[in-house]
């Protein structure tokens, strides 16, 4: 990963400066420091081949010739925003009908575009759970390539499901005879699929553990995979040094998922105590989107979502709400994850205050997508801080982020392995 980390920001570097051995320094008015929460003021960052190698307060710079200073004297500096659960290839105002029609050239044209208004929005490592045809895998070799602009994007392939379940196309007459990519039954089968989706280039693995709220002729509290199969999914995809997702809204696929070992549950709504205190036991991360259900029953049926879905999320809403609460206020690990697709892409901020809102303090927001999401990347050592020795990848906000979580939804600045996106 540090091999990774630093070959790209080499790369990205050469891009903007004559020289290999310039300097870019950055001052502001404050640094938020997110393991601590302490707000320290007149920083002075240094950064070198996209990596920040000194970090300095009150201090001017010594500028050679070729370096750079960046003075932001009214604004407060944190790392880049992390999104654990991001669709690029969706579209919340295209109709699921009018997607069926989409071909994967397209869906991973409109993964280029949503990536760097996602960028833009302060978001510079996002995690993509599902997408057919390995279009995002092939986003996030062209973003790692230079090609195209967009955040560091683990990509899971297609997602695993059993046949007619979340994250199988149950829209299509028998007669077509489809059959999503990421379907297998039996855990051999889906060995073989996690195996596959390595293949082509997966750098996480998603499984669907329950029905889902976007899905047709599924419930969202069922349990689709069995134990067996959900356990060959996490040890085949921990052998190659994976992380696993599950989504699961249902009570028994969540438990089922955290028991197989998964990394992160996505959803999570309907929690009971028993589901809290074995995620607290496995260390499993929540990954939970409570702010899209705004979205979708504001603007859902004007969008062409089916009546069915929006019952589903009528049924899952205030529920998933109450779980998130109860489990903030029982300190499981918590991750920042929108499912943006749901809701517009770039909009991924508007979930903080509603974490807020519903039990997070203002720095626990900020950890959820900062330090916590690089822990579950397992990159906690290059990620999620502004640290020496740590990826340039750094956002400013016009506020205190503590005194108002909402500056967030309004980045002005946005720099990415030293590589200024937005100024």
């Amino acid at each position: 990963m540090k091999k990774h980390l630093l070959t790209l920001s080499i790369v990205l570097m050469s891009l903007t400066s004559a020289s290999a051995l310039a300097t870019t320094y950055i001052s502001a008015k404050a640094l938020l420091d997110v393991e601590t929460g302490e707000l320290k003021a007149n920083p002075l960052i240094a950064i070198d081949k996209g990596v920040i190698s000194q970090i300095q307060f009150n201090k001017k710079p010594k500028l050679s010739s070729n370096d750079e200073l960046i003075n932001l004297p009214t604004l407060t500096l944190l790392p880049g925003l992390m999104d654990m659960h991001v669709h690029l290839t969706s579209d919340p105002t295209v109709s699921r009908s009018e997607r069926l029609g989409q071909s994967v050239p397209r869906m991973a044209i409109k993964a280029s575009y949503f990536a760097k208004q996602t960028l833009e929005a302060g978001f510079t490592t996002v995690r993509n759970l599902g997408a057919e045809g390995y279009s995002v895998i092939a986003v996030r070799d062209g973003v790692n390539a230079g090609d195209i602009i967009g955040p560091r994007i683990w990509a899971a392939g297609p997602s695993l499901s059993i046949t007619g379940g979340h994250c199988d196309n149950n829209r299509l007459p028998p007669e077509m005879k489809y059959t999503a990519t990421g379907v297998a039954d039996g855990p051999w089968a889906v060995r073989i699929k996690v195996r596959e989706n390595i293949k082509y280039g997966a750098n996480a693995i998603k499984l669907c553990a329950t029905g889902g709220v976007f899905s047709k002729g599924t419930k969202v509290g069922i349990q689709q995979y069995a134990f067996e199969e959900m356990k060959a999914i996490v040890d085949e995809a921990h052998m190659r040094e994976l992380p696993v997702a599950a989504h699961a809204h249902g009570t028994n696929g969540i438990k089922t998922a955290i028991k197989a070992g998964v990394d992160s549950v996505e959803h999570a709504s309907f929690l009971d105590d028993e589901a809290i205190a074995l995620a607290k036991e496995h260390g499993t991360w929540l990954s939970m989107d409570i702010y899209n259900t705004e979205y979708t029953l504001s603007f859902g049926e004007q969008n062409g979502v089916d009546e069915e879905n929006l019952n589903k999320e009528r049924l899952v809403s205030k529920k998933q709400r109450d779980s998130f609460k109860r489990a903030v206020e029982a300190g499981v690990n918590m991750v920042f994850g929108t499912d943006a697709a749901i809701y517009p892409h770039g909009d991924n901020a508007k979930q903080f205050s509603r974490m807020v809102e519903f039990g997070m303090s203002e720095l626990q927001a900020i950890q959820a997508a900062t330090i916590n999401s690089a822990k579950l990347l397992k990159a906690d050592k290059q990620l999620g801080q502004i640290k020496t020795g740590f990826a340039a990848d750094i956002i400013a906000v016009n506020t205190n982020p503590l005194k108002n979580i909402s500056t967030l939804e309004q980045i002005p600045f946005v720099m990415k392995a030293g590589v200024i996106y937005k100024q």
